[in-house]
């Protein structure tokens, strides 16, 4: 099987077009993730660590870093049967499940994530919100996307969630752009898939 990687200034990833195993998210010492994603990389596995700008300023200067959108985790997809070399990884902590059971994080969570992150838009983290109204992005390079919408008279974000982790990243969008999701419009789509 062939790997490529891709760089771009938000993610770092492997990507293998034909790999259909789940994603996995695992929790991994602070400061840590660009080289667990590295030191995974090397070993064929495809890995995700989206990344966004923060400014961070000194006492002499203001520097912009590329910095994990969900801090002390990366994403990996993998047969999860075959877990031990990334649990053999240094600065691997766990994966993330239900006691020692790894739990994939939800197929459309992990794809609107990296929707975002591949669009070229402007994101960021945010905390994590368990209501709000559902909507779903109708246009641009983020159509389909669905999260929380989160306004004020300025600007309108979408909040996509990783349910797992219990963290979100808020990407800015036109208002116009939206369109609200009913809870039996989205059962109804995926009982005819």
């Amino acid at each position: 099987m062939t790997f490529l990687a891709v760089a771009c200034p938000h993610v770092v990833f492997m990507n293998s077009p034909h790999c259909s195993f789940p994603w996995y998210a695992i929790q991994v010492r602070p400061k840590y993730e660009k080289q667990v994603v590295q030191s995974i990389g090397c070993k064929e596995i495809n890995t995700f660590l989206p990344l966004y700008a923060e400014k961070r300023k000194w006492s002499d200067r203001v520097k912009e870093l590329e910095v994990p959108l969900f801090d002390g985790y990366v994403f990996c997809q993998l047969d999860i049967t075959k877990r031990l070399p990334i649990l053999q990884t240094p600065g691997v902590i766990r994966f993330v499940g239900l006691g020692k059971t790894p739990i994939p994080v939800d197929g459309r969570e992990m794809e609107a994530v990296r929707t975002v992150v591949d669009s070229g838009s402007v994101f960021r983290p945010w905390k994590y919100l368990r209501e709000g109204d559902e909507v779903r992005i109708d246009e641009g390079p983020l159509r389909n996307v669905e999260g929380i919408l989160v306004s004020d008279k300025e600007q309108s974000h979408v909040v996509v969630s990783i349910n797992l982790l219990q963290r979100a990243m808020a990407v800015q969008v036109e208002k116009s752009w939206l369109s609200p999701v009913r809870p039996w419009a989205r059962a109804a789509r995926v009982n005819a898939a």
